[in-house]
């Protein structure tokens, strides 16, 4: 038998922690939760990537009444940003949700379709992908999805 440990590093920031460009990327992304289309959950999700030509993209949360169609802020902006900047790795990534007028408290995590897409993205360019979590009691910031997704299946996980 086996037993394998795993531990994550996790960073919880107060606002004026955060360094003006984590602040305005957040802000991005706060914004980008305004153009979510969310008629059935009400859930609002934002997201913006700053690429390393300092180029920012957002998006938000997309949904359909069939389900599983729409599309979660996440996957929206990167999938744009990877189209329009094939060759550009994404330095960091901001995420913030809104719902019944105000910014949640508590971050919220990417889920599991979102975490498998940065972890590719990471894998492609061979560059970490920081992430923040903005909630309005802290920002929580990883390094890497890798401590959001500890065990990963990228392209070496097929061979």
């Amino acid at each position: 038998m086996k037993q394998y440990d795993i531990v994550s590093s996790v960073t919880v920031y107060d606002w004026d922690e955060l360094s003006c460009e984590d602040r305005q990327l957040i802000e991005a992304a706060k914004k980008a939760t305004q153009t979510s289309y969310s008629p059935y959950s009400h859930f609002q999700v934002g997201a913006a990537a700053l690429l390393a030509n300092g180029v920012v993209f957002t998006g938000s949360n997309q949904e359909n009444a069939a389900f599983p169609s729409g599309l979660c802020a996440e996957r929206t902006t990167l999938f744009s940003a990877n189209a329009h900047y094939p060759d550009q790795p994404v330095l960091s990534l901001a995420i913030a949700a809104y719902k019944e007028g105000h910014f949640l408290k508590a971050p919220v995590p990417p889920c599991g379709a979102c975490r498998q897409v940065i972890l590719e993205i990471e894998d492609r360019f061979k560059h970490p992908i920081r992430i923040l979590l903005y909630g309005s009691d802290g920002t929580h910031v990883v390094d890497s999805v890798r401590a959001l997704l500890p065990f990963q299946f990228v392209r070496e996980s097929m061979e």
